[in-house]
C-alpha cells in the first residue's frame, strides 16, 4: 500500500519540474540574456557609428513614449538573423542581423518602436505577474489531482480505477491550461506593442509604413510554417491577421506616405555597409558591393574588407578616397585610424584617430582606440596624454574592457604599478574572473596608500562578486 501511495506524489514532482521547466521557457520569451547572465550574455558587437545612429533612432520615440530619461539603450547582438527583443527594462537588443536587413531608416526604427512599446507597457514585469498567477492556479489544480489519484489508490484496492484515472487527467491538464495562458497573453502583449509602435511614429511625425513592411517581409516564412498550425499556441499573433491588423491600423497615420530623408538614407545606407565589411567575408563583400558599384557606402565596404584581409596600403588609399568625399566624416578618420594601429602602425594611427575623436565629439569607443595607438606607440612622451584620453573614456564606458587593458599598458610602462595592478584588476573583474580581479586588486591595494582614492577602490573589487564570476 505504502509504494501505491507514493506514485502519485511522484507524479507531483514530475509535474513540478516540468511546471518549472515551462516557466522558464515562457520567460526566455521576454528575457533570452537573463537566462544566460551566467555565460555572460550574448556576444555583443561595439561601434561608435552605429551606435550614434541608433541612439537618434530611438530618442524621439523614447520621448513620445515617455522613456526619455530613462537611460535605455540600444545593443547591438552579434548574430545574423533578424530580431530585435527587450530584456531588462532599460535596454533594447538588436542583432546586427536586423541592421543588415533594415532597407530604410524607417524600417529598423518600426521596430525599435515596436520594442519600445514592450518597454512603455512594462510587458515584462507584467509577464512575471502573470505566470505567477499562473503557476498558482496550477499547483491548486494539481493539488486537487493529487487528492483525486490518492482517493483512486484507495478504492484500486478494493478493484475500482476510474478515480484513479480522473486524478491522472486532472494533474495533465494544468500544464496545457498554463501553457495556453501563457503563450495567449505574450499574442496580447505583441499586438500592444504593434499599436503603440504606430502611435509612437506618429506622433514623431514618422511613417509607420516601414513596420508594417518588416512584419509583411517576414510573415511569408511565417505563414509557410505555421501553416495548418493552433494559433492558441504560438507565441506570436498568426502571422496574416497580425499584419492585416498593422496595416489597417498604420494607415490611418497622415504621414503613412512619408519618406526617408535623404541625408539619413545615406547615414543608414553606410551603416549597413560597415556591418558587412567588418562581418561578411570578402567575396561576399565584393558580391553585395561590387566594383561597379561607386556610392559612397559600396566604397566603404570595400575599403572595410580590403584592410581586415591585409592589403593596408590599398585600403588606406580607398579610406583617402572616402574622406576626399566627406572630410569631415569622423568615422571615415576612425576606419584609417584603425587601420594603421591593426596594421602595425600605431604612430602614424594617431592623427586620424586624434581627428575622429574631435568630429565625433569624444566618443569613448574611439577615445580608446587613440589611447591604444598611443600606447602602442611606445612613445613615453605621450603616455599622460594616453592616460588622460584613457580615463575620460571609461568614466563614461565604465564596461568596456579594452579601456581598462590600455591602461594598465600604460600605467605599467609608465612605471606606476599600483595603478597598472588596479586597471588590469578592472579588467579582470569585468571579464567576470573574480579570482584574478581579487588578487590583482589585493596586489594593488597593498600599493596604495591606506585610504587613497586607489586603495578604495582596490577594496571594493576584492569585497565584490561580478556576474559569471569564475571563483
Amino acid at each position: 500500500m505504502m509504494k501505491d501511495l507514493r506514485r502519485p506524489f511522484r507524479a507531483v514532482s514530475r509535474i513540478l519540474s516540468k511546471l518549472t521547466a515551462l516557466g522558464a521557457a515562457a520567460a526566455l520569451l521576454v528575457v533570452p540574456v537573463a537566462a544566460s547572465a551566467q555565460n555572460r550574455g550574448p556576444p555583443l558587437l561595439r561601434d561608435a557609428e552605429i551606435e550614434q545612429l541608433l541612439r537618434e533612432y530611438t530618442r524621439p520615440i523614447l520621448r513620445a513614449a515617455g522613456l526619455e530619461k530613462q537611460n535605455i539603450q540600444v545593443v547591438i547582438i552579434n548574430n545574423g538573423t533578424f530580431n530585435a527583443f527587450v530584456a531588462d527594462g532599460r535596454r533594447i537588443f538588436v542583432n546586427y542581423g536586423a541592421l543588415m536587413q533594415s532597407q530604410t531608416p524607417n524600417q529598423l526604427i518600426g521596430v525599435l518602436a515596436h520594442e519600445t512599446g514592450h518597454l512603455a507597457g512594462g510587458h515584462l514585469s507584467k509577464m512575471r505577474q502573470q505566470m505567477a498567477q499562473a503557476q498558482t492556479s496550477m499547483i491548486v489544480a494539481m493539488l486537487l489531482g493529487v487528492g483525486a489519484m490518492v482517493a483512486g489508490s484507495r478504492s484500486n484496492a478494493g478493484g475500482g480505477s476510474s478515480a484513479s484515472n480522473i486524478g491522472a487527467a486532472a494533474l495533465s491538464a494544468p500544464q496545457a491550461l498554463f501553457q495556453s495562458t501563457m503563450l495567449s497573453y505574450v499574442r496580447q502583449q505583441e499586438e500592444n506593442a504593434d499599436r503603440a509602435g504606430v502611435k509612437y511614429l506618429t506622433a514623431t511625425q514618422q511613417s509607420p509604413k516601414g513596420m508594417w513592411e518588416t512584419f509583411q517581409r517576414f510573415s511569408s516564412d511565417s505563414l509557410f510554417a505555421a501553416r495548418g498550425a493552433d494559433p492558441y499556441q504560438q507565441s506570436h499573433p498568426m502571422p496574416r491577421e497580425r499584419v492585416a491588423a498593422l496595416e489597417e491600423f498604420a494607415r490611418t497615420s497622415p504621414y503613412w506616405d512619408k519618406k526617408d530623408d535623404p541625408a539619413l538614407q545615406l547615414r543608414h545606407d553606410l551603416m549597413r555597409a560597415k556591418t558587412a565589411g567588418f562581418m561578411e567575408q570578402r567575396d561576399t563583400v565584393m558580391r553585395r558591393y561590387p566594383p561597379s558599384d561607386t556610392t559612397l557606402p559600396a566604397r566603404y565596404a570595400r575599403a572595410i574588407a580590403t584592410y581586415r584581409h591585409g592589403d593596408l596600403r590599398d585600403a588606406v588609399a580607398q579610406v583617402d578616397g572616402l574622406l576626399a568625399v566627406q572630410p569631415a566624416n569622423a568615422y571615415f578618420h576612425e576606419l584609417k585610424g584603425q587601420a594603421l594601429l591593426e596594421g602595425g602602425k600605431p604612430a602614424e594611427a594617431v592623427a586620424p584617430l586624434r581627428r575622429a575623436v574631435q568630429l565625433s565629439n569624444n566618443a569613448p569607443l574611439i577615445e580608446m582606440l587613440l589611447g591604444q595607438a598611443m600606447v602602442a606607440s611606445d612613445n613615453k612622451a605621450s603616455l599622460d596624454e594616453a592616460i588622460r584620453i584613457l580615463r575620460a573614456a571609461v568614466a563614461r564606458e565604465s564596461e568596456a574592457l579594452s579601456g581598462y587593458v590600455q591602461l594598465a599598458l600604460a600605467y605599467g610602462r609608465k612605471g606606476d604599478y599600483a595603478e597598472a595592478d588596479l586597471a588590469s584588476a578592472q579588467a579582470a573583474f569585468l571579464r567576470g574572473d573574480n579570482k584574478t580581479a581579487r588578487d590583482l586588486a589585493s596586489r594593488a591595494k597593498s600599493r596604495f596608500a591606506i585610504g587613497s582614492p586607489g586603495w578604495v577602490k582596490a577594496d571594493d573589487i576584492i569585497a565584490a562578486k561580478g556576474p559569471g564570476s569564475k571563483d
